[in-house]
């Protein structure tokens, strides 16, 4: 898959209209915990700053439901490209509105103009042709930067890239690079290849496993999402996660494996806990038998056991979805465990983004990892074997 490249585009006095993912983590006090959305964009920004053109960055942060809430302004993160790009930002109070024309028509060339959260417009998600349009009258290209929601059929993501011809629009590097990266992994992968696919729920994982299937040598279930296909094997699990409806749609994906020829590993032993909380008493069970009113919410020791000498031998890891609740430490040794042993291992290693990259990034190995990728859901379609819709318009072709 070739996309428009941003090296094509005459950009020189020009006003560059750039979609970026600046949906960045805050804490409590509204302090962002995580830049590395922001520093992945930099290369992009950078770049056409070079090519002496006005920079126009747009993004959403969090789910403000199409109306203004000062919890989701995007201050924040102009404070944090002040900082990284050394340059003054200016941050509109609307995002088509009065301010944000008044500031558009003073921008002058190399300065920075940045919209405030797209999602306080009501038509953002709806991918809304006037919304779009307004946006795309205020630029002479437009750049898709947002790999994190490139999967979104939204007004500045899809629709927008209408209103502009094949030589004025394109991807920047951060898009280029991860459509490249997971299109070599999926069609060309160093084999042995292995998947470790965890996260709450088989139903965000199902068509990517599916399509994962014919792909890899060997597939490792983590999370809740285990407790689904267990209870398909006739395992008690307890008050574990489970999926009823999905059970026949788990015993599809393990038959398939098995005729594939692709080694299918669940867990052997789980930490349980009588109730969802950090301060609820737990033991080590096997999976086989969870206690009646007892929930599974991490891998136990001998899984992490098994976990590694399977992988062991591989050449190329993918890894999407946590193996437990890591974000309560009690629960977090199973994922912290298999993700030092892929850190250390000599494969290329692949984190699908989302809670994966978080916990890598927790646990402070993310510098270990081969590829770490900036979005979830993104990724998670792509694996699905589905064409995004925020990256079909920029296709050569």
């Amino acid at each position: 898959m070739e996309l428009l490249n941003i090296k094509n585009l005459d950009l020189t006095k020009k006003k560059v209209f750039i979609r970026c993912d600046f949906n960045v983590p805050m804490d409590e006090f509204g302090n962002i915990s995580d830049d590395r959305r922001i520093r992945s964009a930099l290369s992009t920004i950078n770049y056409c700053l070079d090519q002496d053109c006005a920079v126009i960055l747009a993004s959403h942060l969090g789910r403000p439901k199409g109306e203004v809430d000062k919890k989701y302004s995007l201050a924040p993160v102009a404070r944090r490209l002040h900082h990284l790009l050394k340059r003054e930002i200016v941050l509109a109070s609307d995002v088509v509105g009065e301010d944000a024309l008044e500031k558009l028509n003073k921008l002058e060339c190399c300065e920075v103009l940045l919209l405030e959260n797209l999602r306080f417009e009501a038509g953002e998600t709806k991918n809304d042709e006037v919304l779009a349009q307004k946006l795309a009258s205020m630029t002479d290209l437009y750049i898709n930067d947002a790999f994190g929601v490139s999967h979104r059929a939204h007004a500045s993501v899809e629709r927008i890239t209408h209103f502009f011809a094949k030589d004025k629009k394109a991807a920047g590097f951060l898009l280029q690079r991860e459509i490249e990266f997971f299109g070599k992994l999926i069609n060309k992968p160093v084999r042995p290849f292995a998947a470790i696919v965890g996260g709450s729920k088989v139903s965000g994982k199902l068509e990517a496993l599916i399509n994962l299937l014919p792909k890899v040598d060997k597939v490792f279930i983590g999370g809740g999402m285990a407790f689904t296909f267990l209870k398909q094997l006739g395992y008690d699990i307890g008050a574990s996660l489970v999926e009823d409806d999905l059970l026949e749609d788990a015993q599809h994906v393990m038959d398939e494996a098995k005729k594939l020829g692709v080694k299918f590993y669940l867990p052997v032993d789980v930490v349980a806990a009588e109730k969802f909380s950090a301060d609820s008493v737990i033991k080590i069970t096997t999976a086989q038998e969870i206690p009646r009113g007892w929930m599974g919410l991490d891998i136990g020791p001998a899984t992490v056991r098994l976990y590694r000498e399977g992988l062991n031998d591989v050449q190329t890891i993918l890894w999407n979805g946590p193996m437990g609740v890591y974000e309560m430490e009690k629960y977090a040794r199973g994922s912290t465990k298999i993700a030092h042993f892929v850190a250390d291992s000599y494969a290329t290693t692949v984190v699908g983004g989302g809670d994966t990259a978080d916990l890598v990034q927790r646990v402070g190995i993310d510098e270990e990892m081969s590829f770490i990728s900036t979005g979830g859901g993104a990724s998670l379609e792509l694996l699905e074997g589905k064409i995004l819709p925020g990256v079909a318009p920029l296709i050569i072709g």
